[in-house]
């Protein structure tokens, strides 16, 4: 018998199983790279998403610019007076004159030895009362007969009358000062008990006789003059004299207030669009990105260097869209030049708030015109992306298609995987089969060797 059989061998088997392995997987292996593109795909529409949602926000600011305040209110002399104004002030100069500030009442006893010292054994209270106003009583026990226990029970309630302890060379003093400014809030002290020396009846002089206190200032009202008018106020801080203006006395004297226009705070909330906007686009720009390999061997890892979603439509577009309401925008003789924006040849938005300024202060309805403009082309635009909350529109429309791509990817390797095991199983067997057939073929053959080698020797 001429030729031979040569037996497999589990080596061979297993390199032949891993060969066919290898085939089965290539679809295997397409399937799973779809799905990191689609994965790759959500992730850069959620960061488009995150753009676009800060958009809106800034957006928000520019809604209704009448919501604004583009007053500014200087004062000549600070130490005199302060002031703000809102959008209702209309621009003009106040001089204020003969200004006087609004004070509280304030009141100190004798000396009465130390702060800790006690006062006697026994309790007593003290009645404040405002000028026309409710009796505020103060109880006191033997255990707290002290100036620091006195004052820390009147300052406890709170209430229209402060209380401090003020030690000097001789010992220390009870001072008793009202908690708001104005002629109104003068107080009384009536003590009973123990503290019966501490009486103080509003309205009393620095000289009046035998007052156990002693009239330190008097409860009074602000006053001044506005263009002339005289102006008196309980506090110091005057709302009402002049429309849309507050006035922060700080000081005796005079001073002049110049109310007029100041588009800052517009300025900068239009400054936040621009630079989100141009945030949102460099983001677009980036996931749609495609950047040419610069050497044969960069070529093969092309895929490093596009994002992933060059070809998108929807993402280009949105970023061409968002540079157009910009670019085209124009209304009561003005662009988005003339009053401060500038878009670059790579997609960039810029502000400048000086241009505004100037644009502002020549021509406020018209630039108030366009920037409401802007705010309904760019508004419209990122509601269409991400919806009115930032999760729904197109992008989540996008974002919902490639789960749904995943899922049904998923369900196909899986199901290829399965059959993959399914023939590798059976080629496993075939080869075993083989295999043991391939060894009783050798066996036989070596029989056969040897019969006929005795055979022939015999002859």
């Amino acid at each position: 018998m001429s030729g031979s059989v040569t037996s497999l061998g589990s080596a061979q088997i297993q390199s032949e199983v891993a060969t066919v392995q290898a085939r089965l997987q290539q679809p295997i292996t397409l399937l799973q790279d779809q799905t990191a593109a689609d994965k790759a795909e959500i992730s850069a529409w959620g960061v488009i998403s995150g753009t676009i949602a800060t958009l809106q926000t800034s957006l928000a600011g520019i809604k209704d610019l009448s919501t604004i305040n583009n007053r500014s209110a200087t004062s000549s002399v600070t130490t005199v007076a302060t002031a703000t104004a809102t959008n209702t002030a209309l621009p003009a100069t106040y001089d204020l004159t003969g200004v006087t500030l609004a004070k509280t009442q304030e009141i100190f006893s004798g000396i009465l030895g130390s702060g800790a010292a006690s006062l006697g054994t026994g309790s007593g209270s003290l009645t404040l009362t405002l000028k026309g106003g409710k009796p505020e009583i103060v109880q006191v026990g033997s255990s707290d007969m002290t100036l620091n226990g006195i004052a820390q029970a009147i300052n406890k309630i709170a209430g229209g009358v402060q209380a401090s302890v003020v030690g000097t060379a001789g010992g220390a003093r009870l001072v008793l000062q009202g908690s708001a400014t104005g002629s109104s809030q003068a107080f009384s002290v009536q003590g009973t008990g123990l503290l019966a020396q501490f009486n103080y009846a509003s309205g009393a002089s620095a000289s009046a006789p035998k007052q156990p206190f002693t009239l330190a200032q008097p409860a009074s009202n602000a006053a001044l003059n506005i263009n002339g008018v005289p102006i008196t106020s309980t506090s110091n801080t005057i709302t009402t004299a002049v429309a849309g203006v507050t006035l922060n006395l700080t000081g005796s004297g005079t001073s002049t207030v110049t109310v007029g226009s100041s588009p800052g705070a517009i300025a900068a909330a239009v400054g936040s669009v621009a630079s989100d906007l141009s945030a949102a686009v460099a983001a677009i720009n980036k996931e749609t990105q495609y950047v040419a390999p610069s050497s044969a061997s960069a070529a093969t890892t092309s895929s490093a260097k596009t994002g992933p979603l060059l070809g998108n439509f929807s993402a280009s577009d949105l970023a061409a869209q968002l540079l157009t309401s910009i670019s085209g925008a124009a209304a009561s003789g003005e662009s988005a030049n003339s009053i401060g924006f500038a878009v670059s040849s790579t997609g960039a938005v810029t502000f400048n708030s000086a241009t505004f300024a100037t644009a502002y202060a020549a021509n406020a309805t018209g630039v108030t015109a366009l920037i409401s403009q802007i705010y309904k082309g760019i508004n419209t635009l990122a509601t269409s992306a991400v919806g009115s909350s930032g999760t729904g529109g197109t992008v989540a429309a996008a974002v919902k298609d490639d789960n749904t791509d995943i899922t049904n990817l998923n369900a196909e390797i899986a199901n290829i995987a399965l059959s993959n095991d399914a023939q590798i199983s059976i080629l496993v067997q075939e080869y075993s089969i083989a295999e043991a057939a391939s060894t009783s073929a050798s066996i036989t053959q070596s029989y056969l060797s040897i019969y006929t080698s005795s055979s022939t020797s015999k002859g």
